[in-house]
């Protein structure tokens, strides 16, 4: 459940908006320049702590993926991500279901599942395109 945000503010707005037309899951810096082409003096450190509170009071959901930055996610209904070894872009991975891998492991071990996260990770259609670089 969500708690309400104490005060509007309009770099908050436009930070939320941002977030929730993006598919690719953006960073705090390329959320960042999205939204300062709608508000050209916008403080990369604005975009942080909006970030914060938003996911703070579950308006959005910050993914931290594994070897990368912290990527935002505007969509808060549960699904599952994949991302891209080589450029780190992360998408939505739409209709599969969990529950009975999760009934398994509460029947296995015990555990009462309150949440749980999948990510897959493999390389983007665009990344496939390019040349891997020789070591």
């Amino acid at each position: 459940m969500s708690k309400p945000i104490q005060r509007h503010s309009r770099q908050r707005q436009v930070i939320l908006e941002e977030l929730r037309m993006q598919t690719t899951h953006p960073t705090a810096t390329e959320l960042h320049q999205l939204a300062k082409q709608r508000l050209p003096n916008l403080s990369l450190g604005t975009v942080y702590r909006n970030l914060e509170l938003l996911t703070r009071t579950g308006l959005i959901r910050r993914l931290d993926t594994r070897g990368g930055e912290a990527r935002y996610d505007g969509d808060c209904t549960h699904h599952f991500h994949v991302r891209c070894l080589r450029c780190g872009r992360v998408n939505d991975a739409h209709g599969l279901s969990a529950a009975p891998v999760k009934e398994q492991v509460q029947t296995l071990d015990g555990y009462r599942i309150l949440g749980y996260r999948l990510e897959f990770e493999g390389i983007c259609p665009t990344c496939q395109k390019r040349p891997t670089r020789q070591r």
